[in-house]
């Protein structure tokens, strides 16, 4: 029997495994270009850096936030040479709090990004451009944020509770006092809350807070154990203070803590109010939201006696402006509260020519009872998901109109290759800036049957 060779070491097929990188480590870099979402990109020994915080042309020094294979993720610790194109961040938070992650670039440029990443989306994955460029829908940088969900999170080690928003590239909670973009009445509440929630008797229990303004200001706390009445008081005091209504979410469904108060946004140039529960979707951006439905409108150009149908309708922020122009819609929701919430808005507001249905989205629209006698229009605003399923069925509706909001604009570019498939031509698509400061894109695209 052959002595066994001890002491070598077998290679994997393509040569010697490089060393992993540390999270943490510091590394100068020049940054190449931007990334769809942003962050600067860099090449080094064989690696590709995404660097948050970086502009194209920068030398910049990063620290590590984690490394997979060839690809290392990081954020800027210090710029040596910057872009002519950075400004000063607003925020006091900016490079340690994830939410606003372009806020060093002016806001024309935020624009122009995300012009170029719907742009290149399009174009790479469905092979198309649009007839017409519609003109950024946009509104105020700072300031427009009207719900925000704060992290709450007791640091067992320290004896200390954690509040504020979770830092870029990890878990860690930043302590937030201030924060430029949400709307002018959440602010105050925004810096009091920390001192507020360390005078509660079980500070381990409490999970995250949202903030809501709209038609009424609302606080919501999340806890995992009964909050004692000395609690109740706290926060009913606190909420007094700042006339916000205060919700808890315990066990269950979160609930006001006045049964009689109620909660929701107006749609104002249509005179509409929507109710609304904390834990339902809704456009953070009011002033853009407003804008969306208005040019959903105009680019769907609903007939007094056309039926049209609203797919992934939420809470009716489509669907209701719609009903006061066409003899009927049809409006489906995945979620079957949200269903209810919608058809009780329609009835609020007098509107009787709406029919809500709950279906899973997901999947192909098989024998559908709603989508039997067809549609003029349709209109779909899916999750960041998309709506493949459904848009491989929409032809068959006989819709010659279709209106796509997207989230995402790599879901929209792979549902635009079944779209034109099936026989529609991409006319129109722009962005959305419903999220200014951050590399989110939002958009919208009208597909008209050739």
């Amino acid at each position: 029997m052959a002595k066994p060779v001890r002491g070598l070491r077998f290679q994997p097929a393509g040569g010697s495994r490089a060393a992993q990188i540390p999270v943490g480590k510091k590394q100068r870099l020049t940054i190449e270009r931007l990334a769809n979402d942003g962050r600067g990109i860099a090449f080094l020994e064989g690696r590709t850096w995404f660097v948050v915080g970086a502009l194209a042309g920068e030398e910049v020094e990063v620290r590590v936030l984690g490394a997979h294979g060839k690809v290392v993720e990081a954020r800027t610790e210090r710029v040596f040479s910057a872009s002519d194109l950075r400004r000063p961040a607003p925020c006091a938070h900016a490079g340690r709090c994830g939410g606003c992650s372009v806020q060093h670039l002016p806001h024309d440029e935020q624009l122009a990004l995300k012009q170029r990443m719907l742009a290149e989306q399009l174009s790479r994955v469905a092979g198309v451009e649009p007839e017409e460029w519609a003109t950024p829908l946009s509104g105020p940088e700072f300031g427009y944020r009207r719900r925000a969900r704060v992290a709450v999170r007791w640091d067992a080690k320290a004896k200390k509770l954690e509040v504020g928003f979770r830092a870029a590239g990890s878990q860690d909670i930043v302590a937030i006092d201030e924060c430029p973009v949400l709307v002018q009445p959440l602010q105050p509440i925004m810096s009091r809350l920390p001192a507020m929630l360390q005078r509660l008797s079980k500070p381990q229990a409490l999970g995250h807070v949202e903030l809501f303004s709209g038609s009424a200001i609302a606080v919501l706390l999340r806890h995992m154990a009964p909050l004692s009445a000395a609690d109740l008081e706290i926060l009913q005091a606190f909420c007094a203070f700042h006339e916000a209504q205060l919700w808890l979410h315990g066990e269950g469904e979160p609930q006001p803590v006045d049964p009689d108060q109620a909660l929701g946004y107006r749609l104002e140039p249509w005179d509409l109010q929507l109710a609304y529960r904390p834990g339902d979707f809704v456009q953070v951006n009011a002033g853009v939201n407003e804008a969306m439905v208005a040019q959903a409108l105009e680019w769907l150009a609903p007939q007094a006696d056309e039926r049209v149908l609203d797919l992934f309708c939420g809470l009716g922020n489509f669907a209701l402006p719609l009903a006061q122009k066409v003899r009927e819609v049809v409006a489906v929701e995945g979620v079957a509260t949200m269903v209810a919430r919608a058809a009780e808005n329609a009835a609020s507001n007098n509107l009787h020519n709406t029919r809500f249905f709950q279906a899973d989205l997901s999947q192909p629209l098989s024998d559908a009872e709603w989508a039997r006698e067809g549609f003029s229009a349709v209109l779909l605003d899916p999750p960041r998901d998309g709506a493949f399923e459904v848009v491989r069925k929409l032809a068959s509706l006989g819709a010659k109109r279709l209106v796509y909001v997207s989230c995402n604009p790599a879901t929209l570019a792979r549902d635009t290759v079944e779209l034109v498939r099936q026989g529609y031509r991409l006319k129109r698509a722009g962005i959305l800036d419903m999220f200014p400061q951050t590399a989110h894109v939002e958009a919208m695209a009208l597909f008209e049957a050739s």
